[in-house]
């Protein structure tokens, strides 16, 4: 079972988003898609941004790194060379 869970996932990368706005995430196939890019782009070199995760995998990492607010998904109409954008 994944922990966090899609839901908890969802809420977070809703988070940010006022009422009456459209949510970035509808689906968990977009959290699935998200974190699968980050994961490919931990295998490519790039450094996780999370310590502590009890599996070293980096699907592992992409989706604590997820639940830590650390990335973020890009809504439609902010959405430019990536989907998955690192935070500040």
């Amino acid at each position: 079972m994944l922990h966090p869970s899609y839901t908890d996932l969802m809420e977070i990368v809703n988070s940010d988003v006022e009422e009456g706005e459209e949510p970035v995430v509808n689906s968990r196939y977009s959290i699935v898609m998200a974190t699968a890019k980050r994961a490919r782009q931990i295998i490519g070199g790039s450094e996780p941004m999370v310590d502590g995760v009890t599996s070293k995998k980096p699907l592992s990492y992409a989706v604590e790194e997820l639940y830590e607010s650390k990335i973020k998904i890009l809504g439609d109409e902010e959405k430019s060379e990536e989907e998955v954008q690192e935070q500040e």
